[in-house]
């Protein structure tokens, strides 16, 4: 039993001092220095986040210092693979994360913490408009027939960035083919489905690396619908009540829809003590008492509903459905759920149009040119850049602002062969680093330069890196009034670095709903996260 003493957490807030460790890094902390309590080290999906007055209890009542390690579900994969040195357990959004990346076969004591189906959330008129609400029997082809008719465009992260996108993605094939058995290399060669996938995602209007980020992106703007969790959905209503904004009705598409069960496994590293705390904390998460907290986030606890006292939250009015029994799709083998998320990233999805405005100003010298040369290599050289789902695809259009105090040059490539973005690659690794900033006379030039192209077609982003305080000719003000004349939704990815401004690269952030990455510790890992957001 939970002590009535351990459940108070209102005496924790002068406790949560640690702050970020690393990007999407957070330590919990309750009470006793870090040196006096054992540390539980967390890879986990951002999805998880939502958790974290649970985690936070978990810490008092266990002793454990828990340090949540945010990252995106290719990039646990991957971690995994190289044997996950570093991290004591794992937490993604779905097994399958697990499955394709514990080639060591270090991961045991596995158990699902929640379930929450993968579902779409539209604006509550249009979907009332298009027929969708209040019905059961909602398909992927009804949705794909109201972009077809342009009646519906949505949110979706990154089929090769996150587990919500992948999810929903594998679910779109399933239901396109119609199949009730696994997905196989051959079904991914039809000719219809190459056609079907292509249109229906081609009414993604915003894409993300992150579900929680994606969450937060379409409440800060004004979308029609997106696709993601279902404990997101109830989260984004809840807040689109309270401001007094139209809600989302809940669609479950009831022939591709996809689980994420929310596996946390213990990392063997071979050290016992490690493995009680982890088995301590994981009891206190599967108790009965905090199996009900966590349904009151929204998340299910398992497959046969929600409980009586937790309905309030699972709201019918909202197109919850708690009666429905949840029968996911099979999930296909490794290797054709890789050839699938290829196909995604080269042939199906919308083509990026990335414009990179990229810091040469003379504080660059030495050690930060070598590593912003580094980060375009992972990018544009597509050995490097396949082996994070980050490879060009069809018609991808990349450009390239070096500046410093003024723009220096611009560098378009049409096409996404090879040799081409190497031989871009080779141009930015030839550039000499000199003279002030001007971050918002590069930030303008490719605004006009987006404006050559047909937005419609591509999913547009600017991506730029600083490491100094703009000094420029041009102002804020000069890049705002150029961006609301543009009347697009573009974000402007910054990615901060040395003595870069955050004062400068937020509003910046803000005005085009998009966000700062932190590129002081890494910049090679922030310019893959921005480059994944597209």
């Amino acid at each position: 039993m939970i002590s009535e003493k351990k459940k108070r957490i209102g005496g924790m807030a002068a406790a949560l001092a640690a702050g970020i460790l690393t990007a999407g890094a957070f330590c919990f902390l309750s009470g006793c220095s870090l040196a006096e309590k054992p540390t539980l080290r967390i890879l986990s999906g951002s999805e998880n986040q939502e958790l974290e007055e649970i985690l936070k209890e978990c810490e008092e009542e266990t002793g454990v210092n828990i340090e949540m390690v945010y990252k995106g579900s290719v990039d646990i994969m991957q971690e995994l693979q190289r044997g996950a040195e570093g991290y004591d357990a794992v937490w993604p959004a779905s097994s399958i994360w697990i499955s394709m990346g514990d080639t060591h076969h270090l991961v045991k004591h596995a158990q699902s913490v929640s379930i929450t189906p993968v579902v779409f959330g539209i604006r509550q008129s249009l979907a009332e408009e298009l027929g969708f609400a209040g019905r059961e029997d909602v398909s992927v082809k009804d949705i794909l027939s109201a972009i077809e008719e342009g009646k519906l465009s949505f949110c979706m992260t990154s089929a090769t960035q996150s587990n919500s996108g992948a999810s929903a993605y594998i679910g779109f094939l399933y239901a396109l083919l119609d199949k009730q058995e696994a997905l196989t290399s051959e079904d991914l060669e039809n000719e219809p489905l190459r056609e079907q996938i292509t249109e229906l995602l081609s009414g993604i209007d915003r894409s993300s690396g992150s579900s929680d980020w994606l969450k937060d992106m379409f409440l800060n703007g004004s979308y029609d619908a997106m696709v993601n969790y279902e404990c997101l959905m109830i989260s984004a209503n809840q807040e689109l009540e309270r401001q007094g904004r139209e809600i989302l009705q809940v669609i479950y598409p009831y022939d591709g829809l996809s689980i994420a069960d929310s596996p946390l496994g213990y990392v063997d590293h071979k050290d016992a003590e490690k493995e009680d705390i982890f088995l301590e904390v994981q009891e206190y998460l599967m108790s009965d008492e905090v199996q009900n907290q966590i349904q009151r986030t929204g998340r299910r606890t398992g497959y046969e509903g929600v409980s009586d006292t937790n309905r309030d939250v699972f709201r019918k009015d909202w197109g919850i459905d708690t009666e429905r029994i949840l029968s996911p799709i099979p999930m296909p083998d490794s290797q054709v759920l890789m050839e699938a998320l290829n196909l995604y990233q080269t042939s199906f999805k919308k083509p990026s149009l990335t414009v990179y405005c990229l810091d040469f100003s003379g504080s660059m010298q030495g050690d930060g040119n070598q590593q912003l040369t580094e980060a375009m290599s992972q990018i544009l050289l597509q050995e490097n850049a396949e082996r994070y789902f980050l490879q060009a695809g069809e018609k991808e259009v990349n450009i390239v602002i070096p500046f410093s105090g003024d723009v220096l040059s611009v560098m378009e490539v049409t096409d996404s062969e090879d040799e081409t973005l190497r031989q871009l690659y080779e141009a930015i690794e030839g550039l000499t680093c000199y003279g002030g900033t001007d971050i918002y006379g590069a930030a303008v030039e490719g605004l006009h330069m987006l404006q050559k192209y047909d937005l419609e077609d591509y999913t547009p982003a600017i991506i730029l890196m600083t490491d100094g305080q703009s000094n420029g000719s041009m102002s804020y003000s000069d890049f705002e009034n150029a961006y609301i004349s543009l009347g697009m939704d573009i974000p402007v990815f910054s990615i901060l670095f040395g003595e870069a401004s955050r004062d400068q690269l937020e509003p910046m952030a803000q005005l085009t709903n998009a966000r700062v990455f932190d590129g002081t510790e890494d910049l090679i890992q922030a310019f893959r996260s921005a480059k994944g957001y597209n």
